[in-house]
């Protein structure tokens, strides 16, 4: 059995704030908002709440582009909305984790706004300036995640920053030691409030190549891999972190790892490391991009999604631990890209949740995925919000593409998709607001919302509260090992859990057909089936848990 660890048992829930819940009207989730859902955060029987940052910021990128890391952004409350938020949680025996965007400032960060005065200044090493290249051109090809250079010219010094993602979110210079001390000094701010630990934002970025060169080809996947991530002092960084903050604490810590293979995985998170406690590893968000990236999807197979997990669980052995998600504030809807949004899509949200609560690993829910929220498809291009999505609608019109192509692509991957607002119940804004909402509510509201989750027999969400309550009561679930039992059927996800001679059995049917039940499962008890019964058949993606 691996080392036992709260965070290890524990389920968590993300929160993006924007859209959760808003409480003055203004049409944006905010903290308050939070708190008049304690008691249903509660009831799901979450144990960690992962909230999105809500720190001040000028939100070009919805928050990660941080003005002040010990501000509350007015627009989500005050400090004391989260003081009451955190005692909140606490007095429910839930924890809670915020995020640490420590990559990247804002612009406007007081940092920033002294490293660009002039070149002697105290603050200019706190980020990568260079000069311009010969022709006066950026001094080296890098290529920003959000589309565009990552090098942006500054006429006040003639110098060119670094911005791995947009142009106000100038990335931090950790060879800096002042300025790593200040990220010290602000992490036991929040640890000593009583923050139950941190999220880290792309923390396999932090450090970057001891000497810039031009990147041989313009493909983003091949930069992130080979240039990016996992720089030279990257795990020098994490260890005088963890010695430093980390280890005076009783906290998880999750880092957001691009470029980050399973080859090295432990690296980061083995038990020996005195790093972090475990990462979002990023592959199996990338598995279904196509050579043009995210907004040019391909086909994938159900053994390469399941080959994924196998890989990485072996990889991780017992040095690493794993956390499972399938969507979150960056990715689409988990039904919708790995289910059936439509006919079957009550069955496949179940299947889902029941492959979150069972794998090994630490389950992480996208808040909305325990009532089956879809994806979203706005019909006008200004209907979105996000830069990333803003800038590709931008990019395609100036070189002349297909608009209608660019929707349908945003409809099945843009990240605006995730975070439209909760859907509460069925009045005009689903709950969410009674002013206009920050970003339009998805239509299907009216059908699919908490409220008449509550009230359906046998729904979603009953489903989700009673795979939670199984986890928690069963070590085999949390602990146990793992095994597929048949890797190559092009249907099924049959895998075992095992732990001290105590077996349990799932069995997902990842399609929209029936298929032949594995002769495996013949004759063991069911503890939970998201249909009514097992007939001959496993029905469209059936998903039952066994012993």
């Amino acid at each position: 059995m691996s080392d036992k660890k709260w965070w290890k048992e524990g389920v968590m829930y993300q929160i993006y704030p924007r859209s959760f819940q808003d409480s003055n009207r203004d049409g944006i989730g905010d903290i308050s908002g939070i708190i008049q859902r304690l008691d249903y955060l509660e009831s799901l029987g979450i144990d960690i709440v992962w909230l999105g940052p809500v720190y001040e910021s000028p939100n070009d990128d919805n928050g990660y582009d941080i003005s002040n890391y010990y501000r509350i952004h007015p627009e989500f409350g005050t400090m004391e909305d989260l003081e009451e938020l955190l005692e909140g949680l606490h007095d429910r025996g839930m924890k809670l984790i915020m995020d640490l965007v420590v990559n990247h400032s804002s612009d406007e960060h007081k940092w920033f706004q002294e490293s660009r005065k002039s070149k002697d200044n105290s603050y200019r090493d706190f980020y990568h300036w260079r000069p311009p290249a010969a022709d006066g051109g950026p001094p080296y090809n890098w290529k920003a995640f959000f589309g565009g250079d990552a090098w942006e010219y500054d006429d006040l010094t003639g110098e060119y920053y670094l911005h791995l993602f947009t142009k106000k979110q100038p990335d931090l210079n950790w060879e800096n030691p002042k300025l790593r001390e200040e990220i010290y000094k602000m992490m036991r701010f929040w640890l000593d409030k009583g923050v139950d630990g941190f999220r880290m934002d792309v923390i396999s970025l932090i450090s970057k190549p001891e000497e810039f060169e031009n990147i041989p080809n313009d493909n983003l996947m091949y930069a992130v891999y080979n240039v990016y991530a996992n720089g030279p002092r990257v795990h020098q960084y994490l260890q005088e972190m963890n010695r430093k903050v980390l280890s005076k604490y009783d906290i998880m810590t999750v880092g957001e790892g691009p470029g980050i293979s399973k080859e090295i995985a432990n690296d980061y998170i083995g038990k020996d490391r005195n790093e972090l406690n475990m990462i979002f590893q990023l592959d199996l968000m990338f598995l279904d991009n196509g050579a043009g990236g995210k907004f040019d999807p391909r086909e994938i197979t159900l053994k390469e999604f399941k080959s994924l997990f196998v890989d990485w669980d072996k990889a991780l052995g017992d040095d690493g631990w794993n956390n499972v998600f399938l969507d979150n504030h960056d990715f689409p809807r988990m039904v919708s890209r790995w289910g059936n949004d439509g006919e079957h899509r009550e069955a496949s949200a179940k299947l889902l949740l029941m492959f979150l609560l069972t794998m090994r690993g630490t389950p992480c829910i996208y808040m909305g995925s325990e009532i089956g929220m879809t994806n979203v498809a706005f019909d006008d291009p200004d209907d979105y919000r996000d830069i990333e999505t803003v800038n590709y609608f931008r990019n395609t019109k100036a070189f002349g593409g297909d608009m209608n192509h660019a929707m349908k692509m945003v409809h099945v991957q843009g990240r605006d998709n995730v975070r439209v607002p909760m859907q509460w119940d069925n009045r005009i804004n689903a709950g969410f607001t009674d002013g206009e909402p920050w970003i339009k509510i998805n239509p299907n509201y009216e059908d699919i919302n908490v409220m008449s989750e509550e009230e359906k027999e046998r729904s979603i969400l009953e489903f989700f509260r009673i795979l939670i309550q199984w986890r928690k009561r069963d070590e085999v679930l949390q602990y146990g090992s793992y095994k597929d039992l048949d890797p190559d059927h092009s249907k099924l996800f049959l895998y075992k859990r095992e732990l001290n001679g105590k077996e349990r059995w799932v069995c997902l049917n990842f399609s929209d057909e029936e298929s032949d039940i594995p002769r495996e499962i013949k004759g063991k008890r069911i503890i939970l089936n998201n249909y009514r019964e097992i007939g001959d058949l496993l029905k469209p993606w059936q998903a039952v848990l066994l012993k």
